[in-house]
């Protein structure tokens, strides 16, 4: 009886091996071959699920942010914005080692962006995505009664995405600087910026 392939599952496959591919050699070594030999599967048989490289770092690049986002639909929310902020934050940071592997491959994916116009729309869209976290983030403080009055609101809406930005950045430069403490604990404390006391 021949072997039943399900395709999505062998797409996520190789999919992850492009991100390991990606995260120890780098993005311009993520060739077809190299990737299907981390998957474990031919060349050939990698042309059945994408059909060009293109299409394969693509795919891999949405893998990342639809994973992100998965994590941002499950999180239980309590009510409490001055405790779902934080937590909802940390969904994109790096704090544990499978985000820090989906965030390495994701600054990657960005910088292959900047020269790859088929990578550039997928990525113009999760920032756009993540820009509306810290738009309803900034709303939701306001409407609530909790954010300062003399809040620059579209300027706060910068700086906490800017941060957050920040902190990706650095915590995967240097780990050994940027703890999930230290993350947690500056998140809450900008938090605090935000509110009145």
């Amino acid at each position: 009886m021949p072997k039943i392939v399900d395709h999505e599952m062998q797409k996520v496959k190789v999919a992850k091996a492009t991100w390991r591919i990606i995260r120890k050699y780098g993005m311009e070594q993520a060739s077809v071959r190299n990737i299907a030999d981390e998957a474990g599967i031919s060349v050939g048989s990698m042309r059945h699920y994408f059909s060009t490289q293109s299409e394969l770092l693509a795919y891999s690049m949405k893998l990342v942010s639809e994973n992100v986002g998965r994590r941002i639909r499950n999180i239980n929310f309590s009510g409490d914005l001055i405790i779902d902020i934080p937590n909802l934050v940390q969904e994109i940071l790096p704090t544990n080692e499978e985000k820090r592997l989906e965030m390495e491959v994701w600054f990657a994916f960005v910088v292959k962006s900047m020269s790859d116009s088929s990578l550039r729309g997928h990525r113009n869209e999760v920032d756009d995505d993540l820009r509306a976290i810290f738009i309803n983030i900034m709303e939701g403080l306001t409407e609530k009664g909790l954010a300062k009055s003399e809040l620059n609101i579209p300027i706060e809406i910068e700086r906490f995405y800017a941060l957050i930005d920040g902190l990706a950045i650095h915590a995967i430069l240097r780990p050994d600087k940027v703890s999930s403490e230290m993350i947690q604990r500056t998140i809450q404390i900008h938090l605090d910026s935000l509110c009145i006391p």
